[in-house]
């Protein structure tokens, strides 16, 4: 066995690396549901223990997926920046975990450490931590990005505003809008999932967004969450493309089931930079991930969910998005069973995700159909906040009518921005101060005080 530890008489091996980290887990449903998870508390206490003495630069050494037949394997070992990997160079993963947690390794010691870790060296150490350790770190990451706005400053909190519906109406998108905007939403993106993925439809709703946005002079950004080939498509018949979107996964064979390859992305990446439609910034992607996609298309090559779910951050990585999300809990309970794996791989990824150098949002979600409540989504959305998360999601009531699923309300994030002391992208939230929407100290004013606010929800109800 190449690793192995003992615990009293049992001595546990554990046969690669990949097995290793899987065994090493924190225990989740789509782990047992691939075969892949400990078989008892016992061998995986005794996989974390072997895993602490690994050495970092063994990842670099053995590939999860060879390097001949995975494109991201490839991307990930061709990209590493043995520079920024020398300060920890010659640490195992348990003493990468003493180091991340250091004081002394503040905000830029981490910046500069980004691109010397890899995916999997991530997602070992965060086998190792603890949830206060997954918070506390990441509270020290700071990745910021920009288009008409600036997303991730410290002390700031954006929201993307997901006005969804079920049939694509433009009158009901534009409604959901405006309660997000009088609510101070929106300022990580106006994002539409349409329901379905006609071009025209999805070209119409590109055009409603930006002629509110352009009336109204709103400085945020719009994105049709379609496949990246409509985005494409759009962008070739003059479509106001601010953001182009895609789901991404952990290996090729993954991305593949998308229907998407690294080429594929840089072809939209080029062909939405040459608009050149951002003011502030030039970060136009947005990505979105999950725990357990790879999996549900089978192709997850005997790796555990989580350590998938890092190597998807190496390809959002490749583009300097603007938002990358984990849709922490929305496969279902196949995947994440319980609030408490839910709450565990919302921590993990976001973490991963600002080791990594990311700029990391989290849907926290959850189907009716998994054992997660609203109560479960309060603790996660909470030590989020505290994780320093770039953005969450806003949804009417928190009740998504089209995707099916529980997520975050405009209200969830003004109880955070509260209880924070977190304010809004500045660039937006000087907008809410010009539109009376909010006062000076970023808090709601009231709509049945404040007439010129009142004529603006006249306005966009006109816009619509």
């Amino acid at each position: 066995m190449a690793f192995a530890h003992t615990i009293g008489q049992h001595r546990f091996g554990f046969a690669d690396l990949k097995t290793l980290l899987a065994k090493a887990s924190p225990a989740r449903s789509g782990d047992e549901l691939a075969g892949v998870a400990a078989d008892s508390e016992r061998e995986r206490m005794a996989a974390r223990m072997a895993l602490a003495e690994v050495p970092l630069r063994r990842f670099l050494d053995e590939a999860l997926v060879p390097y001949e037949q995975d494109e991201v394997t490839r991307l990930i070992l061709d990209r590493h920046d043995v520079q920024a990997f020398a300060p920890v160079a010659s640490l195992t993963v348990g003493e990468l975990r003493n180091w991340l947690l250091a004081p002394e390794h503040d905000a830029l010691a981490l910046q500069a450490l980004a691109r010397g870790v890899t995916p999997e060296m991530a997602a070992a150490v965060s086998k190792l931590m603890r949830n206060q350790d997954l918070v506390l770190v990441a509270s020290k990451c700071r990745v910021v990005t920009r288009f008409r706005c600036t997303i991730g400053l410290p002390g700031r909190l954006s929201v993307r505003l997901q006005p969804n519906h079920p049939t694509d109406d433009p009158k009901g998108i534009a409604a959901s809008i405006f309660d997000g905007l009088l609510y101070g939403a929106g300022d990580a993106v106006i994002g539409i999932n349409p329901a379905g993925d006609n071009l025209a439809s999805i070209t119409t709703l590109l055009h409603l967004v930006d002629a509110l946005r352009q009336r109204h002079d709103i400085p945020t950004q719009s994105c049709v969450l379609t496949h990246v080939t409509n985005t494409i498509r759009a962008i070739e018949q003059g479509a106001p493309v601010d953001l182009v979107f895609q789901s991404v996964a952990g290996t090729q064979s993954a991305n593949a089931s998308f229907g998407i390859d690294l080429a594929l992305l840089r072809e939209a990446h080029e062909a939405a930079r040459s608009l050149a439609r951002g003011t502030v910034g030039s970060n136009l992607m947005y990505f979105e991930t999950g725990q357990g996609s790879a999996l549900s298309a089978n192709a997850h090559h005997g790796m555990d969910q989580q350590t998938c779910e890092a190597r998807a951050y190496a390809v959002a990585r490749e583009f300097s998005p603007l938002l990358t999300n984990s849709v922490v809990g929305f496969i279902g309970p196949e995947y994440l069973y319980d609030g408490k794996q839910v709450i565990r791989a919302g921590l993990e990824d976001h973490f991963c995700g600002k080791l990594l150098g990311l700029p990391m949002g989290v849907d926290i979600c959850y189907t009716n159909h998994a054992q997660v409540d609203q109560d479960d989504m309060d603790t996660l959305l909470t030590l989020l906040g505290v994780a320093g998360v770039n953005f969450i999601m806003g949804v009417p009531g928190a009740d998504d009518i089209m995707l099916q699923y529980q997520s975050t309300s405009f209200h969830d994030a003004l109880y955070l921005r509260s209880a924070l002391r977190l304010r809004r992208a500045p660039e937006f939230e000087q907008w809410l101060a010009r539109m009376q929407i909010i006062d000076g100290d970023g808090q709601l004013q009231r709509i049945a005080d404040t007439q010129p606010l009142l004529t603006h929800a006249q306005d966009l109800g006109q816009a619509s």
